[in-house]
């Protein structure tokens, strides 16, 4: 749709002159500063922005969600026109309204599912209440729908999703839970708070377009809120750029993607790691805004376009053969030989059945000294099971496992924990992965203790302040908490935590998955740093091809268990051998400008066929 043609859409929902705080020990923080924009009908606007920009914020101030204290709405207005009540300033309803309101007219899907989903109802529980309380179903009919619901979401075996709690799901499917659960009533405006952020690709595809489905039959206006503009420039068809509070940049997509004029939208763009360029490292956003200035120990440069940062750090292809070369002249540091890992299905209140899943089947690699090896795959294909099974944190249940000449299947008890000091794991999430009583200095230099690393209280705190330094923050950080720092500040607290016991090998089970785009390439500009320096070996999980070719060395393909496909990432991605790997690489939102020429004309020929043939 032309900005023409939008303008003359129905204004479903105005956003005028809204300012939020939060008060902390009597200092307050500026969250959304005196923004306002429009939503029509039909219309998929994407908020874009780093952790803090205040894109959530404004979402949940959409639905009227946030609590004072600490929150406080100091001024604006947000106007709906609303099917049953006609136009009403959400901010100034009654509780009975919103709530009428709330899942059948507005619908939302919550950035994090394990906290929106309650822990004590099973998922088709959940989903099934918001039907019957909203669209007056029958019970019988609610479970039918919801069902159909978790078909369309693409959940495995929906039956029996439909009578399992959250904590039985992985983190991707109680995601899908939570989107079935936000279409299920088919509201009139869908807020999608960061919807496919732990996602694989094809899914993420495949949820991408259920959406623009749900626009193209129901009218639907979506507000979608992501950190990453290629999968914004997939579903949009305007941007709203938010840089600490405010809104520094607007316009249709092509002007965003093609000509953006804030820096700070030439380094949201410019920190994607890239599908057709080898780069050494990640540009920044601080590349773009720094001004030279000396940031995490590292001197900046300020880029004034997207293609002098991607120019300026391309890598010769000499350099990567001779890598390569480099890579292999010693033996393998770690050889996998026909590892196989199961788990038991639990069968009713008597134990357990005979019936198991086969997790990791028959898989058999070499990884070598100094290498970065890339493992993808989809959710639920094995992948994070043979990391733990390597490192002994799951069992296998035959196979072996050689590192350093050992056979890590073998070894028990203190022989296997001085192996852990030679291997160690970043676990996807941070948050729990750090005990929220222990401070950040504690967690450090806790495995410093237990292998006795290093003598004496004073001693480990000099060597903690060292590696936390070495990941980009300040000793002052020693005595803080996690829930103290950011996601991506907490990500390299976990690193620091895994550097303490000068380990060879490193798994990285997807790391960076949860990171805003700008902050992953942060981390893993930093993790390329440690390796160098450190000459680690990585084995780096994760579901995202475009993070994966930017990292490995080689790839390894992974799908129901076993590996389907190995290559180096230039001729993997140029030419890959099996349907699947096809598949995940075609989902990748590449956000040029074909593919937002493509989806833009997609949109406008179903809101062309809508407005002719209403009734088809």
């Amino acid at each position: 749709m032309s900005e023409k043609k939008l303008s003359d859409l129905t204004t479903i929902l105005q956003v005028d002159n809204l300012q939020v705080s939060f008060m902390h020990n009597g200092q307050e923080t500026r969250a959304v500063d005196h923004i306002s924009f429009k939503l029509h009908k039909g219309e998929s606007v994407g908020i874009v922005g780093e952790s803090g920009s205040g894109k959530s914020v404004t979402a949940l101030s959409i639905m009227n969600l946030l609590h004072s204290p600490p929150a406080h709405i100091n001024a604006g207005n947000i106007y709906l026109n609303s099917k049953q009540f006609g136009k009403v300033d959400i901010l100034k309803l009654p509780e009975y309204k919103l709530r009428a309101i709330r899942g059948n007219e507005i619908g939302m899907i919550f950035q994090e599912p394990m906290s929106s989903l309650n822990p004590v109802y099973t998922c088709g529980n959940q989903v099934e209440e918001a039907l019957q309380v909203h669209m007056k179903m029958t019970k019988e009919d609610a479970r039918r729908k919801t069902i159909e619901l978790f078909k369309e979401v693409n959940l495995p075996r929906p039956e029996k999703i439909f009578n399992a709690y959250p904590h039985e799901l992985s983190g991707g499917q109680k995601q899908r839970v939570m989107i079935a659960m936000a279409m299920s009533c088919n509201p009139s405006i869908l807020i999608a708070d960061e919807p496919t952020t732990a996602l694989d690709v094809t899914v993420q595809a495949n949820i991408l377009r259920l959406m623009e489905r749900l626009r193209e039959n129901h009218d639907t206006s979506i507000i979608f809120i992501s950190h990453d503009l290629g999968v914004i420039a997939e579903v949009a068809d305007r941007i709203i750029v938010m840089y600490e509070g405010k809104i520094v940049e607007e316009g249709n997509v092509f002007k965003i993607f093609n000509h953006p004029e804030h820096p700070y939208t030439k380094g949201l763009l410019a920190c994607r790691p890239r599908l057709d360029i080898k780069l050494r490292r990640l540009p920044t956003v601080s590349d773009f805004m720094s001004n030279g200035e000396n940031i995490d120990g590292i001197k900046k440069h300020t880029y004034t376009s997207i293609g002098e940062a991607l120019l300026l750090n391309a890598e010769l292809k000499k350099e990567t053969i001779q890598k390569r070369l480099d890579v292999i002249q010693g033996g393998p540091i770690l050889r996998v030989n026909n590892l196989t890992t199961s788990f038991p299905i639990k069968k009713g209140l008597l134990g357990w059945s005979k019936e198991e899943i086969v997790a990791v089947n028959d898989v058999s690699f070499e990884i070598y000294p100094g290498e970065t090896v890339g493992l993808v795959g989809e959710s639920g294909c094995g992948k994070t099971t043979l990391g733990r099974s390597i490192i002994r944190l799951i069992d296998p249940k035959s196979g072996n496992i050689i590192f350093d000449g050992h056979s890590v299947i073998e070894l028990k008890g203190k022989a296997l924990r001085q192996l852990r000091k030679k291997m160690q794991i970043i676990f996807q999430d941070p948050y729990s992965s750090l005990n929220p009583r222990q401070t950040v200095g504690e967690a450090i230099s806790e495995p410093l203790k237990i292998h006795n690393i290093v003598q004496g209280k004073n001693a480990r705190k000099e060597r903690v302040s060292e590696l936390l330094e070495k990941v980009g923050l300040s000793p002052s950080h020693y005595n803080r908490f996690p829930h103290e720092f950011s996601g991506g500040q907490r990500q390299r607290i976990c690193i620091a935590r895994a550097l303490a016991t000068n380990p060879q090998f490193i798994i990285c089970d997807e790391s960076v998955s949860a990171l805003d785009v700008s902050v992953q390439a942060q981390v893993l500009n930093l993790l390329n740093d440690l390796k160098k320096e450190f000459k680690f070996t990585y084995l780096f999980i994760s579901h995202d091809l475009s993070v994966i070719k930017f990292m490995a060395d080689r790839i390894f393909v992974m799908n129901n268990g076993k590996l389907v496909e190995i290559g180096y990432p230039d001729a993997l991605f140029e030419r890959p051998k099996e349907e699947y790997t096809r598949n995940l690489i075609n989902a990748i939102p590449k956000g040029d400008v074909e593919d937002i020429r493509k989806a833009q004309l997609r949109r406008r020929l179903a809101y062309a066929r809508k407005t002719l043939f209403p009734n088809t």
